[in-house]
């Protein structure tokens, strides 16, 4: 029997920061008790004034195995997240070879993943032209939630959909409850501006890609979750601008929730250089007043959580050699860096350290259905928690990243918030002096998560 207890000053409960000790039996929280009052012949691990909080869950990660392994790997990904205080992520269905578009396709996933996973690992299943047949299968199979594109994806094995085609996904995914999680642009205001054949400079590419295109898709998501009652779920929201439109409908009932990612809260556009093809990704980094409005957004609550979008690609596709932006791949690598960016974010704009509980844990844990087990502190649920330093700094250096390729537009970038340790379950899987603790991830569907 696993028995053990981890204490601290400062540690991030339901009901806030404060001094507690979190009794762990078999894996699983057990008891808030007291700081001072741990429980007879019991092992206590004392992290100090260290903060304790809910392991961070991610819940949109390409780890792109099998098929490009070569772009990330299970192992690699999952390393990275431990590292970074993640302790559950959620694997995108495209940028693997097959895409997870059927029960066999998942099951070829899982396979890959299976023994190599250093933190828990849940699957999404795709939606694409052809596809909604399988969906209600893929949800039996245990898939946490969907995923669309609504425009192409740049895999040629993961087209996007067209409104008749999420329609008919939505009218088999309300009865059974599963979110659709939407890649939110549309290609009429894309296609309606001047695409350059090259560009080095930032600004030349994000016209390619204008805010209309992720309002006008935004808009089309709210429309069709209100007439099916379906759950929807805007990924990456790299604007304000359809903010008051996604608050307005969740006012009047429309079941629809959104993300945006570390890399739109940090970076603003006026700062990217050109030929900086590691800023690349789509949607593109808006300028400073669309990164203050999304803060705005998380603030008052109209932006639910955080996401990394960790979609990495080999270096020689960013063509750093060339500098051009439209070659290039766009993804951004940041999975081991969210809780550091995210709370340096939050520093400066003097917001409590105790909203990240809701922003990293409860919230992306609630999204796919694992909030009875992960993203919070409290009796019931995994012991999943990092343990980290708000006030220490460090430096990004890539020869410290654990994803599979280091590059990243966060290298040099000073941050709050180091990690010291990672527990999966109860048990340590990064210690700062130590490394990585691999092996220890579980392969999550819904079934395996019943209380």
């Amino acid at each position: 029997m696993n028995h053990l207890a981890i204490r601290s000053r400062r540690v991030l409960t339901p009901d806030g920061l404060r001094p507690a000790l979190i009794e762990v039996r078999d894996g699983v929280i057990t008891t808030l008790r007291a700081h001072d009052s741990p429980p007879p012949d019991v092992s206590v691990i004392d992290m100090g004034s260290l903060v304790v909080s809910p392991g961070v869950v991610d819940t949109h990660v390409h780890v792109n195995e099998p098929g490009r392994t070569e772009w990330e790997g299970f192992e690699t990904a999952t390393r990275a997240a431990a590292a970074g205080g993640v302790t559950t992520i959620v694997d995108m269905p495209l940028n693997s070879v097959p895409a997870t578009l059927d029960v066999a396709s998942l099951r070829a996933k899982q396979a890959a993943a299976e023994g190599k996973c250093c933190v828990d690992v849940g699957f999404l299943g795709g939606v694409v032209p052809g596809n909604v047949g399988e969906l209600a299968a893929l949800h039996e199979a245990g898939v946490l939630g969907f995923k669309c594109f609504l425009v192409p994806s740049g895999v040629d094995e993961f087209r996007h959909s067209d409104e008749p085609v999420v329609a008919r996904a939505l009218e088999v995914l309300a009865p059974l409850g599963a979110v659709l999680m939407a890649h939110a642009e549309l290609p009429g205001p894309i296609a309606a501006v001047p695409t350059p054949a090259a560009a080095r400079a930032y600004a030349a590419y994000a016209a390619t890609r204008p805010v209309a295109a992720e309002a006008e898709a935004v808009d089309l998501m709210l429309k069709l979750a209100e007439q099916h009652g379906a759950r929807v779920h805007i990924v990456h929201l790299s604007s304000g601008a359809s903010l008051a439109a996604i608050t307005e409908a969740r006012e009047r009932g429309v079941r629809v929730t959104v993300e945006t990612c570390p890399h739109y809260l940090h970076f603003a556009a006026e700062d990217i250089a050109d030929g900086a093809t590691e800023w690349k990704c789509a949607p593109p980094i808006r300028g400073r007043d669309e990164r203050e409005a999304l803060w705005r957004g998380l603030a008052g609550g109209h932006v639910q959580q955080v996401a990394s979008d960790h979609s990495p690609c080999p270096p020689a596709l960013k063509r750093r050699d060339s500098g051009d932006y439209m070659a290039a791949w766009g993804g951004v690598a940041s999975l081991q860096l969210t809780l550091p960016v995210v709370w340096s974010g939050m520093r400066e704009r003097g917001l409590p350290l105790a909203r990240l509980g809701e922003w990293l844990g409860r919230a992306p844990a609630r999204l796919v259905g694992l909030d009875h087990r992960k993203g919070s502190l409290a009796p019931g649920c995994d012991a999943d928690f990092v343990a980290w330093a708000p006030e220490q700094t460090f430096k990004v250096d890539e020869r410290a990243l654990l994803h599979r390729h280091s590059l990243t537009p966060y290298r040099g970038v000073r941050l709050h918030g180091v990690v010291h340790a990672t527990y999966v379950r109860g048990t340590l899987v990064f210690a700062r002096d130590q490394g990585v603790v691999a092996g220890h991830g579980r392969l999550l569907t819904r079934e395996t998560l019943v209380a």
